[in-house]
């Protein structure tokens, strides 16, 4: 070889592009204020997202607390973190308890589902 890169042919696409024409438009969004997210809503209070291992025989558990969480159906919530994550997670009192030790994956999956204030604790 000479060192010329070899010549690519046309596209196999080019001619049916070309018996084609130009495509449609998509479709188009609603006209009106649409929110960015309409999945989930945005929620302002406070989450702590810790570790803590004491007490559960020296497996490490991620725990979701703080007054962010009142009023939202906890154990729908917990179930949803729990398929998010690949991991187990259940209801104490009013905390959410993720097994595993994962606060950043924690915090990151309450971030996507509207809670906007997730602080990381130890």
């Amino acid at each position: 070889m000479n060192g010329e890169a070899p010549k690519r042919a046309s596209s196999p696409f080019a001619a049916l592009r070309e018996k084609l024409g130009p495509l449609p438009a998509g479709p188009q969004p609603p006209s009106g204020a649409a929110q960015p997210d309409a999945t989930h809503k945005r929620y302002t209070g406070r989450v702590t997202v810790r570790r803590e291992r004491a007490g559960r025989g020296g497996k490490a558990v991620t725990l979701a607390e703080g007054p962010g969480l009142s009023g939202h159906p906890l154990e729908k919530l917990a179930k949803e973190l729990a398929k998010a994550l690949g991991t187990g997670a259940r209801v104490e009192g009013t905390s959410i308890v993720v097994q595993g030790d994962q606060p950043e994956r924690l915090a990151a999956a309450l971030e996507e589902r509207g809670f906007a204030n997730v602080t990381r604790g130890n």
